[in-house]
């Protein structure tokens, strides 16, 4: 992470922001004695917190891991504490109990999410399903993704498109295995979903051999998008001098966001001219999406650029959170080969050693789902879940949250709660063989998808990539480290948890017959 210190010699050699700092500076101070104040004379006064610095705040304290930082910090303030980003008020929350009273009894109040200043940017002004705020059109957009787009119907439509990049994964894999070479399978996962997601998006419009031009730019400008969003702005921690962009992020993200843009005009174009009079090869997501704004245009005034920017939502949703599940899971179980013999035994049994694994064999599977939910309660995708910004002051748990505060609900501390979890430490999928505990935000001990109106609307696709994947990979293979060797399972936090170290194994040939990898 970038330090604090290094934002301040940003500050220092600017010329034209010195009366924009000392003002910055004084009516910081200022409203901190006014806060301070004013949590005196309520009845319940702001959570508690650790000291910070005049103007600053906290801002010099955060350690990297944010989310083990956080839990420290509990353990010594309580289950909802603040800390002073700047000028900026974070409140974090670090149970169950507290959970539920946001995420339910006062989810409507924090429906809202706290937008950082550059993803207005490369979201069209916060159009998508991620920032916009809770109203009569995030209620339409979240009707639109659930009921049209992302409905089962729709997603069992689409499972050629899924069958067809794993099944090219599963060639890649075999040819390494026959070998005996290495691999990085993370790498290899990576590239597996974004095509598995960029096929559902837009796998009937795009063709063959302009795919993978256009995947490999798509894939450059995420990952440049996505370095942005995780550098520390003063924008969001001074809100006053966002429009200075003292650091040139807004600059720099505009820049992409364009270039970005330019490739949606791409692909939309070569889709409506395939309206206009080619033949399609099925109906991908941006087919769906374009018939959706021009059935309904006058219902849900969707335009081109709300378009692109649920397709951005897609692409980003679908890739990062089903990579790090696969991988994370795939990382355990290499390391603990008795829980990885016994999910290639219900594999066996459902499956059987001369077929391949299908999308329809997952109900069938329930070893695998707890493997699955075992991987998202140890190593929680989105473990500060997207911080939401209250609509009005309220009272939660005892303490008063201001409006417009940054909320985190620390959800990677809540799945590790020790009077919950039995060993939590220990990845164990049987746990959920035996418990109800599924992905639909009803009991607050397990979110990993968070609860409420913010639940991920993403959900049921994200379900399906990581159950079949995580299937096929252990039916087709087995994955061997250097004798001696161990995986080490660390994490690193970013946008979303990763796997710290590359995750480096050789896959062996499961199956006898070779008509099974092609």
């Amino acid at each position: 992470m970038v330090t604090i210190s290094s934002l301040f010699k940003i500050l220092s050699c600017t010329d034209h922001v010195d009366y924009a700092i000392i003002v910055i500076a004084l009516s910081s101070v200022v409203w901190y004695i006014w806060l301070y104040a004013k949590s005196k004379r309520q009845p319940h006064p702001l959570p508690p917190g650790p000291w910070g610095l005049p103007i600053i705040g906290n801002l010099p304290l955060l350690k990297p891991e944010l989310h083990t930082y956080f839990q420290g910090l509990a353990k010594e303030h309580g289950p909802i504490f603040k800390l002073w980003l700047g000028s900026k008020l974070a409140i974090v929350v670090s149970s169950s109990e507290v959970a539920r009273e946001i995420l339910r009894t006062n989810d409507i109040i924090f429906a809202n999410h706290d937008v950082p200043a550059v993803a207005l940017i490369n979201t069209y002004g916060g159009i998508d399903i991620a920032w916009s705020p809770y109203g009569p059109r995030w209620r339409m957009l979240r009707k639109l993704c659930v009921n049209r787009i992302l409905s089962n119907v729709r997603l069992d439509s689409s499972v050629g498109l899924r069958r067809g990049e794993t099944r090219g994964t599963v060639r890649y894999l075999a040819d390494q295995a026959r070998a005996g070479s290495q691999v990085n399978l993370g790498e290899q996962i990576f590239v597996m979903i974004l095509n598995v997601v960029t096929q559902m998006l837009w796998g009937a419009t795009v063709e063959e051999e302009e795919r993978e031009i256009v995947g490999a730019e798509f894939l450059e400008l995420v990952q440049e998008m996505n370095d942005l969003l995780m550098v520390p702005n003063i924008s969001d921690f001074f809100p006053a001098l966002n429009r200075f962009d003292l650091q040139g992020l807004a600059k720099r993200m505009r820049g992409l966001a364009q270039r970005l843009d330019r490739l949606f005009d791409r692909v939309i174009n070569q889709r409506l001219g395939m309206d206009k009079g080619s033949e399609g090869k099925g109906e991908d997501f941006l087919e769906v999406l374009l018939k959706i704004k021009d059935e309904e245009e006058g219902q849900t005034n969707l335009n081109m650029n709300d378009v692109k920017a649920l397709l951005m939502n897609m692409v980003l949703g679908g890739t990062d959170s089903s990579l790090h599940v696969i991988e994370f899971a795939m990382a355990e179980l290499i390391n603990k080969p008795d829980i990885m013999k016994r999910a290639q035994q219900e594999l066996d049994e459902v499956v059987g050693k001369d077929k391949i694994v299908e999308e329809s064999h997952i109900p069938k599977l329930p070893y695998i789902l707890a493997i699955m939910k075992e991987t998202l309660r140890l190593h929680m995708v989105a473990p500060l879940l997207i911080p939401h910004r209250p609509s009005q002051t309220t009272v939660v748990g005892g303490f008063t949250i201001p409006k417009d505060s940054k909320v985190f609900i620390n959800v990677w501390a809540i799945h590790r709660n020790p009077n919950v979890w039995e060993n939590p430490l220990e990845f164990d999928p049987n746990r959920f063989l035996d418990k109800s505990y599924d992905f639909n935000g009803n009991d607050f001990n397990y979110i990993p998808f968070g609860a409420g109106r913010r639940i991920c609307v993403g959900m049921a696709m994200g379900e399906r990539i990581v159950l079949y994947n995580i299937a096929t990979l252990l039916h087709s293979f087995d994955w061997q480290l250097p004798r001696g060797e161990r995986m080490e399972v660390e994490e690193k936090f970013g946008i979303a948890l990763k796997l710290k170290n590359p995750l480096l194994t050789t896959p062996v040939l499961r199956l006898s017959d070779p008509n099974l990898y092609l």
